[in-house]
């Protein structure tokens, strides 16, 4: 029988499909997991059961591209974009080149090239054209080259950026379907300003998670979503915005590996099976921007009266305060069922809601993280790596340390700068006697009788 081999992404495909074959997780929670509709994962559990996991290799490994474009072809298509069909949109160009210079093309490799080439169709979306206006807006104010087609495009529309309509939407139906999450800077309490991270569940309208510190960091949102785990469970999708936290910077000509990185905010939420969604616009996620007012009008001066002085304190404060707003304010849906899915451990969220940093092995069998010297330990034991070794060092929620290189998992121990205790000029510490457990005296109300027969053997 012929041994089949599949890729990392396939692999990890197929287990998941394995696990919902055997039931042990959900399909909607395969869906999110895999990115895939779940009409796909019905599929798959049907080519597990059918082709077993020969059916998951791709079918067109090993083969070539049946068609390719000539660099030739693609000049000649620019070029008659440029001289000939300018005032065509992309797609009435496609089909000019069908219908009169015999030329077929797909429309995804016409749309690429011709972007590539700072081209902007007529009948692109509005989304399109507010980051174009935004993009040839800054090269003006730092008098960068423009190319010709951005300087017709400049001349024809004078930059007008369209405006947006932003009606309203219906809340999420279930408890769990969609956390809104975002962080508020304001003068909250003391004379400094500070970041409110907050999370608030769309259906209810409820805060299920909220955590002060002193800026917009990655540690005040897996606060919030700890308090979303441990109270609640995981929920299916989080809606925020696009900060390099929950979307990583994009990379010029991606590899296949970098195309699938994701932050590590990203990478807790793709383990936990939920779907993070990003937007620029802040009406999308209007409720939580209100939320902020009316917290902005009611928790400062509660802190105020509270005294509260410190981030400790306020976090603190805001255990019991939050309880009380959301009983106030909340939308009382008893209708409503919760679709968090509860089956999580607090071990798994420690080690999910973990920081994951690079490093390389010193001489010294050592590494260095946070201005600090660590070593690697198995079992209780001093491991020695070999120098210029690379690892991934993994802080947990919990702040312990450990250590992945390959699939070996090494326990990280500070290494300290001296010696507590000196063997040559410190005398051992005396050891301390054995506990043997309490011993009550003879006058004890348990050891009457024997302690009377006692003294009487003494007095006769």
């Amino acid at each position: 029988m012929r041994k089949v081999e599949l890729r990392m992404n396939e692999q990890i495909k197929y287990d998941i499909i394995k696990r919902v074959a055997n039931n042990e997780i959900s399909v909607r929670r395969a869906a999110v997991k895999l990115g895939v509709t779940i009409r796909t994962v019905y599929n798959l559990i049907k080519t597990y059961r059918t082709k077993g996991k020969a059916g998951f290799i791709h079918g067109n490994r090993g083969r070539k591209p049946s068609t390719t474009i000539s660099k030739g072809v693609a000049e000649k298509i620019l070029s008659l974009y440029k001289n000939t069909y300018f005032q065509a949109n992309f797609k009435h160009f496609l089909d000019l080149l069908k219908e009169r210079e015999n030329i077929e093309v797909s429309y995804y490799y016409l749309y690429k090239l011709l972007t590539k080439e700072r081209f902007i169709s007529p009948k692109c979306t509005k989304k399109t054209l507010k980051r174009i206006n935004k993009e040839l807006s800054q090269k003006l104010k730092s008098n960068a080259k423009l190319t010709q087609a951005e300087k017709d495009y400049i001349a024809a529309t004078n930059l007008q950026d369209p405006s947006k309509a932003h009606p309203r939407k219906p809340r999420a139906k279930y408890a769990g379907e969609l956390i809104l999450m975002d962080a508020s800077e304001h003068v909250w309490f003391g004379n400094y300003k500070t970041h409110l991270h907050l999370c608030l569940d769309d259906a209810s309208g409820q805060i299920v998670g909220a955590y002060f510190d002193s800026q917009e960091t990655l540690k005040g949102y897996y606060n919030t979503l700890y308090q979303v785990l441990t109270k609640y469970g995981i929920p299916a999708i989080i809606l925020t915005d696009n900060r390099s936290i929950f979307k990583g910077k994009g990379i010029k000509n991606p590899s296949a590996d970098e195309k699938d990185m994701h932050t590590q905010f990203g990478y807790a939420c793709h383990q936990l099976g939920i779907e993070l969604r990003t937007t620029s616009i802040p009406q999308a996620k209007g409720r939580i921007e209100r939320m902020f007012q009316t917290l902005q009008s009611r928790l400062i001066l509660e802190l105020k009266l509270a005294g509260i002085t410190s981030i400790q304190e306020a976090n603190k404060f805001l255990e019991n305060y939050i309880k009380k707003f959301n009983q106030q304010f909340a939308v009382q849906l008893h209708y409503t069922k919760s679709v968090y899915d509860t089956q999580l451990t607090s071990e798994k969220i420690n080690y999910t809601l973990a920081v994951i940093s690079k490093r390389i092995v010193d001489n010294g069998s050592s590494i260095k993280y946070k201005n600090k010297y660590y070593q690697f330990y198995l079992s209780g034991s001093l491991v020695a790596i070999k120098p210029k070794t690379r690892c991934y060092v993994l802080e947990a929620f919990d702040g312990s340390l450990l250590a992945s290189i390959g699939e070996e998992i090494y326990e990280l121990h500070e290494l300290e700068s001296n010696y507590k205790v000196s063997k040559i000029f410190d005398l051992e510490e005396p050891k301390k006697p054995k506990y043997r457990g309490h011993k009550p005296k003879d006058c004890h109300p348990w050891k009457y009788f024997k302690y009377k027969r006692k003294s009487k053997r003494i007095t006769a």
